[in-house]
């Protein structure tokens, strides 16, 4: 207890030490931090405020802590060193700024240089590439060359046959004459161009003779005929007139026979002669029955079977029109196809076969067996039967109702007038011709007229006898146009008639329109189709058709025209090489001597409808063996194309066999130069453009000044003689190529859209293929035509504005399309491009083809 006391004393002394430490320890921190804290916080207060107060003072000298003036510190001594060194860091700056901008004009000038060291780069890649299209063209055209293996042969040297030939060794009967024996080929070389002399029927006795204007119309077509020549030494052929007579006149045969031996060139035999009698009447007799024309062929409308010699004689249709033209207007539209006759027949038989038999012995000494029968009463009986059952509409009538016309023995007599005989026609489907009953008498004047007159009105020709010989008949395939029954089946008649379709009738009447405008109508086409058969018999060539010269305006042409990337746009179309060559004319047709029989073939086989026997020269009709070939008048290729392709190779050579091909633009203007300007410089860069063929219509030649701008390819301007709209399609000689693209001067077409439409047309090349679209149609209320210009889904014809043709179709609107339609388009200005449509369709029996903007 005690020791607990003194320990707890003890402890008490101690503790309180203690507690006074701490005590005096908190006491000295407090002052120590209130201390600082005046010291920390007073001080500068006071020191701040000091420092204020003096920096206050007026004078200046007495600003002790103020700012000094850069002299003043560089007093300093401690100060010097860095002035210097802030001055010369100063200068160095400057000098790296100058560095830095002359090296950032160097980087610039650098960056220029790469950047047209980049465009040489492309450009050099460029060039490089088109010298590998190059090289790849000629090598494939190499291979192409080499694979025919068809050099190019100069011409032959020209024969021209001695003056006083000794002739032919004469046939054993002149009947037996045909071309291998009777024809003279060495002076009709391939390549003499078939010259042909006329001989003038005045300067002979028989030419007083002649009907005038059968004589005139003659003459006046001799004369304008391409092959004709003055030169007789150098003449293929020799052509005399020796009919019709006037009435009455009475040449005997002997006669005839003496003054045609008297020809100066007759040479004996009269070979490479053809004597031409041409009828303007139904009873035209014969004339050369009972003359010796030696080796001259003979060209009539009249012959018997003991006169003809097939395949060199030729049957020629009358001459109606002597010296005037076909009123086109009175022909009668072909539709509707169904008229208000089934058939009709009008005709009187003067004289039976029995007495022509009894009468004529000389036939019958020539006719071996017995006399042929006589079908004509039971042909009488049938069609009065046919007519009395009423079960169609027909008219036959065996009896003229006035005195007939004049005709040959056996021989169906004309009834009435023309003028009554085409009225009747006009309301028949069907036209019987019934020939004569004597079957050596193959043809004859009424017959052709019977004939003549069918075609003219479109009333399809039904022939009664299979024996007959047609105008042409081993040229022309006339079951496309008519139909030859042989008499025994006239009981047949009926139903074969009833038998056909619209379509079938249709398409007959047409070709028997066509022809009839082509080989009958008028006294060119007729003297033409004789020259025409004739060559086309020895295997000579046409004549090539003739190209409008063009006459070039001088013009000069400045920079480069720019291309907008909007019109240059070509797409993804694929139509072959683009041509990096100079401008690459379509090839010319190289068959010309190579006719054969496998061309007649695919001629009546290939071509739908009468595509196929369109003229191909205003000179020359097409006949059968040449009609699916351009070559022969215009020196290029078929229409038609060629062998194809497949896969991508066809889809790289559209066209058939045209595995490159170009296009020519034809555009017509007047005296619109702004516009012309800004037209042509939109063809800049046109991917296949040949030329480009400005129609300068205007007699104002263009601005002296006026500088055309180069698109890359060449412009000429060709000045016309007058102001036409028909200058668009005339055949210029500049014209290199087949396609043409006619357009106006007006026309805005982007590249891809012309592109397209060069596709198409390489897939239709004897179709037009344009843009702007048209309706036309017939209105019956009113009985006129209805012509819509506004945008709808029916269009039935493209404006020649922005189209593409063949140049084919030039030729054919310039020199064979009728001369009045021309005229019209002269007079109302306008309707050119309706004139165009119109012909296409007729050739080729096909619509147009619009292809559409391809506007976004």
């Amino acid at each position: 207890m005690t020791g607990y006391t003194m320990l707890r004393n003890g402890g008490a002394g101690n503790g309180g030490q203690t507690c006074m430490l701490r005590w005096s320890n908190r006491i000295r921190l407090t002052w120590l931090s209130f201390t600082l804290f005046i010291i920390l916080v007073f001080f500068p207060l006071i020191a701040h405020y000091y420092l204020t107060t003096l920096d206050e003072a007026d004078e200046a000298g007495k600003r002790i802590f103020g700012p000094r003036a850069g002299s003043e510190l560089c007093e300093v001594k401690h100060v010097l060193d860095l002035c210097r060194i802030r001055e010369s860091v100063s200068e160095e700056l400057l000098q790296l700024e100058a560095k830095r901008q002359e090296l950032n004009s160097e980087i610039a000038k650098l960056n220029l240089k790469i950047e047209a060291c980049k465009k040489s780069i492309e450009n050099a890649k460029q060039d490089l590439l088109q010298l590998k299209n190059v090289i790849s063209q000629t090598e494939h055209s190499y291979k192409e060359l080499m694979a025919q293996n068809q050099p190019k042969l100069s011409l032959p040297i020209r024969l021209l046959p001695e003056k006083d030939d000794a002739g032919l060794p004469p046939p054993k009967a002149q009947r037996g004459c045909r071309l291998h024996n009777c024809f003279d080929y060495s002076r009709c070389p391939l390549t003499s161009g078939f010259p042909v002399y006329v001989y003038d029927s005045d300067q002979f006795a028989f030419g007083s003779y002649l009907d005038p204007l059968v004589k005139q119309a003659f003459q006046a077509t001799a004369r304008a005929n391409v092959y004709v020549t003055d030169n007789a030494d150098i003449a293929c052929l020799y052509v005399i007139l020796v009919g019709e007579m006037q009435e009455p006149t009475v040449l005997r045969p002997a006669d005839l026979e003496k003054q045609l031996s008297s020809l100066p060139h007759w040479r004996t035999d009269g070979h490479n002669h053809i004597i031409i009698s041409l009828s303007r009447k139904s009873d035209t007799q014969n004339l050369l029955y009972n003359v010796s024309t030696g080796r001259a062929m003979v060209a009539q409308s009249t012959f018997y079977a003991a006169q003809y010699r097939p395949g060199f004689d030729l049957v020629v249709s009358p001459l109606v029109h002597a010296m005037s033209e076909p009123n086109f207007m009175e022909i009668p539209p072909q539709v509707p196809v169904k008229r208000k006759y089934l058939f009709t027949f009008q005709g009187e038989k003067i004289e039976s076969l029995r007495s022509s038999l009894q009468e004529a012995r000389s036939f019958e000494e020539e006719m071996e067996g017995d006399p042929p029968a006589d079908y004509d009463d039971r042909i009488i009986a049938t069609l009065k039967a046919v007519q009395d059952s009423k079960l169609d509409q027909v008219l036959v009538e065996f009896t003229c109702k006035n005195q007939p016309r004049p005709s040959l023995p056996t021989e169906w007599a004309l009834c009435g007038e023309r003028e009554d005989r085409l009225e009747l026609l006009k309301l028949s489907t069907f036209a019987l011709i019934i020939t004569p009953g004597d079957p050596r008498l193959l043809v004859s004047s009424g017959c052709a007229t019977r004939l003549f007159e069918a075609l003219e009105v479109g009333a399809v020709p039904v022939v009664l006898g299979e024996h007959v010989q047609l105008p042409y008949q081993d040229v022309l395939q006339w079951s496309e146009a008519a139909l030859v029954v042989p008499k025994p089946r006239v009981t047949e008649v009926h139903f074969l008639l009833r038998s056909l379709s619209d379509s079938d009738l249709l398409a007959m009447r047409r070709q028997g329109r066509f022809l009839w405008e082509t080989y009958f109508s008028t006294t060119d086409s007729i003297f033409s189709t004789v020259l025409a058969v004739i060559r086309t018999r020895i295997q000579i060539p046409a004549a090539p058709i003739r190209e409008e010269a063009a006459a070039e305006i001088p013009h000069r042409s400045g920079k480069a025209a720019g291309t907008d990337p909007n019109m240059a746009d070509t797409g993804d179309l694929d139509l072959g090489p683009v041509e990096t060559e100079p401008p690459y004319a379509s090839p010319k047709y190289l068959r010309n001597f190579t006719l054969t029989v496998t061309d007649l073939y695919r001629s009546w086989n290939s071509a739908p409808g009468p595509f196929h026997l369109f003229p191909h020269t205003p000179f020359d009709p097409v006949l059968p063996s040449e009609a699916k070939f351009l070559g022969s008048g215009t020196g290029f290729r078929p229409i038609g194309g060629g062998a194809g392709g497949s896969g991508k190779e066809f889809q790289a050579a559209l066209g058939g066999n045209v595995p490159r091909e170009q296009f020519t633009v034809v555009m017509l203007t007047y005296e619109r130069e702004e516009v012309l300007m800004n037209s042509l410089e939109r063809l800049n860069g046109l991917p296949y453009l040949n030329k480009v063929v400005v129609v300068w219509n205007s007699p104002k030649l263009p601005s002296e000044d006026l500088v055309w701008p180069d698109i890359g390819v060449p412009i000429m301007v060709v000045r016309t003689e007058k102001n036409s709209l028909n200058n668009r399609f005339l055949p210029w000689n500049e014209i290199e190529t087949e396609a043409i693209l006619s357009i106006d001067d007006d026309a805005h077409l982007r590249h891809d859209e012309i592109m397209f439409g060069f596709r198409v047309w390489r897939e239709a090349r004897d179709r037009i293929v344009g843009f702007p679209g048209r309706y036309h149609a017939w209105d019956i209320p009113h009985q006129s035509w209805l012509y819509n210009s506004n945008y709808s889904c029916e269009l039935s014809m493209v404006l020649t504005g922005a189209a593409f043709f063949h140049k084919y179709y030039a030729y054919l609107y310039s020199y064979v399309m009728p001369q009045a339609i021309r005229d019209m388009v002269d007079e109302y200005i306008n309707c050119e491009d309706i004139a165009m449509n119109f012909l296409v369709s007729h050739i080729t029996r096909k619509p147009p083809i619009k292809v559409q903007h391809c506007r976004q």
